[in-house]
């Protein structure tokens, strides 16, 4: 599982007194943490596919407070976050391109709005940028 690699990465992190890897893999295994205990609740375990939730939601926020950090002339924090941007992309698959997604979207019967974003939601989850899938949609 995912988990597990993050936890050895954070070990060998900390072995090599890493303070930037360090500090995002604590972010993401907390954030690990506190889904396993909500889903608890429900009586499910935590999937793979629901570290990549994680991990993907984790990346937009980091980006969002990168560009704030560029926005204030923080030049040097602002690189800080883009390694462990960097750091986290590495568990996640390999997202779909823009070209693929045109080439999926072409093949489909229905071009609907709908119909072609509930395909990529149960077939691609986790593979793709929805608002890419959006955006490409809306130039065909």
């Amino acid at each position: 599982m995912i988990i597990d690699e993050i936890k050895k990465a954070n070990i060998q992190a900390m072995k090599d007194k890493n303070k930037v890897a360090r500090d995002i893999y604590s972010i993401i295994m907390n954030k690990h943490m506190l889904a396993t205990v909500e889903s608890r609740a429900t009586g499910k375990a935590l999937t793979d596919a629901d570290m990549v939730k994680i991990i993907t939601k984790t990346i937009k926020e980091l980006t969002e407070e990168e560009e704030n950090y560029r926005k204030v002339n923080h030049a040097e924090k602002a690189d800080e976050i883009a390694k462990q941007k960097e750091i986290l992309e590495v568990y996640l698959p390999k997202m779909l391109t823009e070209a693929e997604i045109k080439d999926i979207i072409s093949k489909l019967e229905d071009k609907s709005v709908p119909a072609v974003m509930k395909h990529f939601k149960t077939n691609y989850n986790g593979t793709c940028d929805m608002k890419m899938v959006s955006d490409v949609l809306k130039t065909l």
